[in-house]
Formats: C-alpha cells, structure tokens, sequence
C-alpha cells in the first residue's frame, strides 16, 4: 500500500474560499441547488479543475464530471466525489468536503507527475439535500437509475412549486448535454464528514464506512373540523392537532423502542388554518426512521401506521399515511472497504469501522459500481448548523487516506 501524503494547507483554503459563496453571518453556507450561489459555487468548482488539466462534462441532470486521464484511456474512471448544495442553514464542510478532496488528490498527483493506469474523476452532484427540491439525492438518484430523468428533471421547488429542478438548471446554465447515467464507472469513493459523535467521541481520526443505514421517510395527513375555540365543547371536538401530537409522541416512542439503532424523528409540522383561536383541521407533518436492519425498519413501519390509526380514532380523524422515500440498509463492497483500512494502516491512522447513519449519494452509486466512504470526525458531531466545523488536520488525514485508496484501485495494489 502507498503512502503518499496531500497538501492539506491547499485543501483548506479551497474549502475556505468555496465557503464564501452564500456564507451566512453565522460562519455557515447557505448554497442551495440549483440557485445563483450554487451556480457560482459550480464556477469556482470548475474553473479549479480545468486549472489542474481535468476535462469537464456536465449531464443533463446538471451532475458535474471532472477527468483526469490515465494511461489507459479504455479503462473505467475511479470516480470520488460529493455535492456542492447545502442546507439553508447548512455549514462548510458537508459534501463540499467530499467534492474538494478529490480536486487535492488530483492536484497531489499532478505535483508528483503521478501517472495512473486508469483515469480519476471527480464529480459533484446536483441537489444531495433536498432542502430546495424533494427528495434528496436527485442527481445521483437519477444517475442510477432511481428516479427517470423526467421525473427527476420534474421535481418542485418546496417553497415555489412553479419552479422546477430543470427549469432552475437552465436558468443557472447548468443543464448539460451529456446522457444521464451513461458513465462508466470502476469504482466511487466518498469522503465525508461523520456528521455524528463517535468519531470525536473516540478521539479517532478516520472512520471506515461499511455501510449506510436504511431510511424511510413519510408524509402524514391529519384531517378533523375546524371550529371556533369558545364555543365548541370538548368532547364535541375532531382537533387535527390533538391527534398528530399523539402521533408525533408516538414517533418518538417507537424511536427509543428500538434503540440503540434507531433513529425516529419528526423535522417538519404544518398546522391549518393556524390561528389562536380557532380548533386545527388539518395537520400535515413528516417521519424520517432510520435503522441498519431492514427487518427492523418494517417493524418500525407497521408500528407508525398503527399508532396513527389508533391516534386518529381518539378524536375521529382521518389519518392518510405515505411513504414518501425508501432504501433499504446498503452495506458497501469489501474491497473497497478494505482499500480504506489498508490506506488508514499505511498512513498509521487510527480509525475504527462505522455505518453512516446520513444517506450519502454513495448509497446510491452502491447500486452501480463498487463503492466506500471515509468519515473524519466533526466538532460536537453538529451538521446541518451554521456552526459546523472540522479539525484541519482530520480533513487533511482523510484526504490521504482518500488518496491512497483510490490509487489501490486505480494502478492495483502497490
């Protein structure tokens, strides 16, 4: 296994002067897709590639493919990357990391003259929050298949639902011409923030990912009778609001029932018409369940859809339960994971096996094409916060293991 270091001051202030496109006055980014800073963010992104001799394409999903050739030019790439949106209220570091690591690995093998069998690639893809469009992980999505690329071209903007994914790509000149999802890959790496505690938790440098956790995620639909807050008695009432603050406790419930994996939560209420003194109608909230187990996930299922029937009859409601967004537990291919700890070992970093618990566009490239993630640690394992933060020596740590493993795969082992 090699052992070749990255130049970490270089990476930081690349990371440092991306974050300056849509910085917030609390030290975070607000860079969301397909928006005029995303669009200036993709530029700069760009722009750094070209100057570091990469070939551009841009498909019609607005994914971006950064080249740089290999020896053998009928090879397949080694593909690594991760995306340049962020939440509204998102910080530097998530998915800019990834995208901005393997733009130093190709700047590190340029300054060595590093010639590789196969050629490297980096990528960026379009919308992976889906904090503008629902659901997350668009670009990727559709570059494997998950979603159709009219479907995907089709997604609505949450807050503008007369703006589309593709409409805002054409604004921002970011509809490319090459066919989604007809790039071959070899490989994908990504490397990442943990976005969690137990990395820094355990004072470990690199987290080895095996796999990402399942998720389904869910639109809940509570309808009773509005009616006036005085004059209404309570045993006469089918309060909306009532019924899905049993079900939100329910949500919670079934979290910590299946502990210590699960994850159970609900990020996103709208309560109708919303006024002081009038009985809610309608309530429409969201449920994210998380678990490594896919049977576990079911149960998790059965136990929502019920405790929201049951909910729904103490108040003589209607209950309308969707499943918004599924994908099951992805474990990653051994090689690859293997690739990762030998590069860790080589680099004398200590490191420990994890499971993301965050999809990652890698869940879906799993589908297509061997793949594995690093992790480094985040301060007090905060993300999705302005106050986001990352040690640039563990940026600069999985930066090199990046580096190495791709190269185990991109020349065989040394």
């Amino acid at each position: 296994m090699r052992n070749l270091t990255v130049n970490g001051e270089r990476l930081w202030a690349s990371l440092m002067e991306l974050a300056q496109i849509g910085a917030t006055a609390k030290g975070g980014v607000c860079r969301l897709a397909a928006s005029d800073l995303d669009a200036e963010g993709r530029r700069l992104f760009i722009g750094w590639c070209e100057e570091a001799g990469c070939t551009v394409t841009i498909d019609r999903i607005g994914n971006i493919f950064a080249r740089r050739p290999g020896r053998n030019p009928d090879l397949a790439p080694i593909v690594t990357g991760s995306h340049l949106d962020t939440q509204p209220t998102g910080g530097k570091f998530d998915g800019a990391y990834g995208v901005i690591a393997g733009l130093e690995v190709v700047r590190t093998l340029n300054d060595l003259g590093y010639e590789t069998e196969a050629p490297i690639e980096i990528v960026a893809w379009t919308n992976e929050e889906g904090a503008r469009f629902s659901p997350a992980m668009v670009g990727s999505g559709a570059f494997t298949g998950v979603f159709t690329l009219e479907g995907a071209l089709a997604t609505r903007d949450n807050n503008a639902p007369d703006l589309t994914l593709g409409a805002e790509l054409e604004r921002i000149g970011f509809a490319g011409d090459a066919p989604v999802g007809e790039h071959p890959v070899a490989a994908y790496f990504e490397a990442h923030i943990e976005q969690g505690p137990i990395l820094e938790a355990a004072s470990l440098p690199i987290g080895v990912v095996t796999g990402a956790q399942g998720q389904r995620w869910y639109e809940i639909t509570v309808t009773g009778q509005e009616a006036h807050a005085g004059p209404t008695p309570m045993p006469r009432r089918r309060d909306a609001l009532v019924g899905a603050a049993r079900m939100i406790d329910a949500v919670n419930r079934i979290g910590n029932a299946h502990a210590p994996y699960a994850c159970a939560t609900v990020g996103f209420v709208q309560v109708s018409p919303n006024s002081r003194n009038t009985i809610p109608g309608r309530v429409f909230f969201t449920v994210d369940f998380r678990h490594p187990d896919n049977d576990v996930l079911t149960a998790m299922d059965r136990e929502l859809r019920a405790a929201c029937a049951e909910a729904a009859a103490t108040q003589q409601l209607e209950a309308e339960v969707k499943e918004f967004w599924y994908f099951p537990p992805t474990p990653f291919d051994q090689r690859m994971v293997g690739a990762v700890r030998e590069a860790a070992k080589a680099q004398d970093l200590p490191y420990q096996d994890i499971i993301s618990g965050a999809g990652h566009d890698a869940v879906y490239m799993a589908r297509v094409a061997p793949t594995a993630m690093i992790f480094v640690p985040c301060v007090g394992g905060i993300s999705h916060n302005e106050i986001e933060d990352a040690k640039p020596a563990d940026l600069t740590a999985g930066c090199a293991v990046l580096l190495n493993a791709i190269l185990d795969c991109a020349d065989g082992p040394a």
